[in-house]
């Protein structure tokens, strides 16, 4: 399965998801796309994500680094959607409120039914400028997962399938 553009954003009914949920009014609004070997969003958190006066609330970067890496699972031999299992961040900076902001995240391994991405948090226009790293492990949602979760949106299923149009 060649990964496009349109494999890594949630184009169904349902978007409520917090960080890339375009339906969410309360959400990031995170959208993706690969480049070479990476998944990559910028974004720009609004005034209400903030921690700190002028300084984005950790919570949110566990968010934002959790959602890419998850994202990095389309990456892999076999594409695959996955929920997470563990998470480290590594908060290298204080991540200030309103310059556009950049994710990627790059698989690190898969094995059987898990998952390993890395990935750093920068300025969208100066990626040298490290604000977070995280690594993560996310397992693949089994077919009875996706009846359980999935029961009243079969447009996200068959998404998650690969099923797109």
């Amino acid at each position: 399965m060649q990964v496009s553009d349109m494999d890594v954003n949630d184009t169904t009914d349902y978007q409520r998801c917090f960080a890339c949920g375009q339906n969410n009014p309360s959400g990031l609004h995170m959208t993706f796309h690969i480049e070479g070997d990476t998944v990559v969003s910028d974004f720009r958190p609004r005034e209400e994500h903030q921690g700190f006066p002028g300084v984005i609330h950790g919570g949110i970067i566990a968010t934002v680094m959790d959602e890419a890496l998850n994202r990095a699972s389309v990456l892999a031999d076999k594409p695959t959607w996955t929920m997470t299992g563990r998470l480290d961040v590594r908060y290298r900076r204080y991540v200030p409120y309103g310059p556009l902001l950049r994710v990627r995240a790059s698989l690190s391994s898969q094995r059987g039914r898990m998952v390993q991405a890395s990935g750093k948090l920068t300025l969208a226009d100066n990626e040298s400028m490290v604000l977070a790293e995280a690594q993560g492990t996310f397992m693949a949602l089994t077919p009875e997962m996706l009846d359980t979760v999935m029961q009243d949106y079969p447009g996200m299923r068959a998404f998650f399938e690969g099923e797109q149009e």
